[in-house]
């Protein structure tokens, strides 16, 4: 007679391979239910995009022939439960991560990153929102089709709230959704620290697995109020091959490192790796130099996520207003799949052996 016990000591054998521990002692098997031979039983793994997906399950079930009973019937329930470190503050209560996505200059394609893994991610099964930091030069309404698009106000408790824009099952808000397209934001700092502050306290996020806050170039006021205002649970760099934008993105990562921001990197992204011309998938042209972007990640021990191609359709996309995502066959679509893929095991690997991050109280 197959037992309970008999199942949770095969699947204690079993280890995720990211957190290095067994499934059992990390909580992941609940549900388990024995009729005979018939044994099922549910893996909560820690995100949807997990890539590892099927290794996990084939592990699970080779351990329970192998070790319980080489005749029984296995149904095993793949759940998913995105992991969080933040407690319920007051601002954003219902988002379990906060990810910054930053570039030490411009014109490296962090905002195409940016929308395209926030699409990537609700692709796999996640709650996700975007915010669009870039609060002198936003892009989101153009990359995300809502350019034009006002958002509503929400009044409760006496307090009026913005209604985020939601689109390609994201939610998304934009200085450019409040401002007339053709006027310029000429604002001195404080103006544009107390923009993002209404984007984060004065909005209905609701539930959110991953929040993606896509940051202006370089270091500045904004950067500094995010992590003043909300504890992060890490950032992106995104760069390109050549050297002179590895010198910024340098500075970029250097600025979460230092104290008392310690915002841990989740890794680096090199976009424009390679040109690819789409007739000719297998080709690749390193006309910005190779590599850099790794290099990048291996000189300070931060994760390389993944490289991004120049393929003609991705730009063309993002002016429609049609990110790469949505063309999620595509090659390049699956690239960005692929980078969101990588992302949501790298906050479960930070969630898991990293002490959670704290809002910055002052920073002089």
């Amino acid at each position: 007679m197959i037992t309970q016990e008999q199942i949770l000591k095969a699947l204690s054998t079993v280890e995720d391979p990211d957190l290095k521990q067994d499934l059992v002692t990390l909580g992941m098997v609940s549900n388990i239910s024995v009729n005979g031979n018939k044994i099922s039983f549910t893996v909560t793994l820690t995100t949807p995009a997990c890539p590892l997906k099927e290794v996990i399950r084939k592990n699970c079930f080779d351990a329970i022939k192998n070790l319980v009973s080489a005749e029984a019937e296995v149904d095993i329930i793949m759940d998913a439960k995105v992991t969080t470190l933040r407690d319920r503050e007051n601002i954003l209560p219902g988002v379990k991560n906060i990810i910054a996505v930053a570039s030490g200059k411009g014109g490296v394609g962090k905002s195409t990153v940016a929308v395209n893994l926030a699409l990537g991610l609700s692709r796999s099964g996640s709650k996700v929102g975007i915010v669009d930091a870039d609060i002198y030069g936003p892009s989101i309404p153009i990359m995300l089709n809502i350019k034009g698009m006002r958002p509503m106000v929400h009044e409760h408790e006496g307090k009026h709230y913005m209604v985020p824009i939601e689109t390609y099952n994201i939610k998304a808000l934009s200085i450019g959704l409040v401002v007339e397209e053709q006027q310029a934001v000429v604002w001195r700092g404080p103006m544009v620290s107390s923009a993002l502050r209404q984007f984060m306290t004065d909005a209905e996020w609701g539930e959110l697995d991953y929040l993606i806050v896509d940051l202006p170039p370089g270091t500045g006021d904004i950067h500094l109020t995010l992590v003043q205002l909300v504890p992060l649970t890490g950032a992106i760099i995104v760069t390109t091959p050549q050297d002179v934008a590895l010198a910024d993105a340098r500075k970029a990562l250097g600025m979460f490192s230092i104290s008392p921001i310690d915002v841990p990197v989740l890794g680096i992204v090199e976009n424009m790796a390679y040109f690819t011309p789409e007739e000719l998938p297998d080709n690749k042209y390193y006309i910005f130099g190779k590599g850099g972007g790794r290099k990048l990640a291996e000189e300070y021990n931060v994760p390389f996520l993944g490289e991004v191609p120049i393929v003609q359709s991705i730009r063309e996309g993002g002016d429609r207003g049609q990110p790469a995502v949505t063309r999620d066959q595509s090659f390049e679509g699956k690239k960005f799949l692929e980078l969101a893929n990588e992302v949501a095991r790298q906050v479960a690997i930070r969630n898991a052996h990293l002490p959670k991050s704290k809002v910055v109280e002052m920073i002089r």
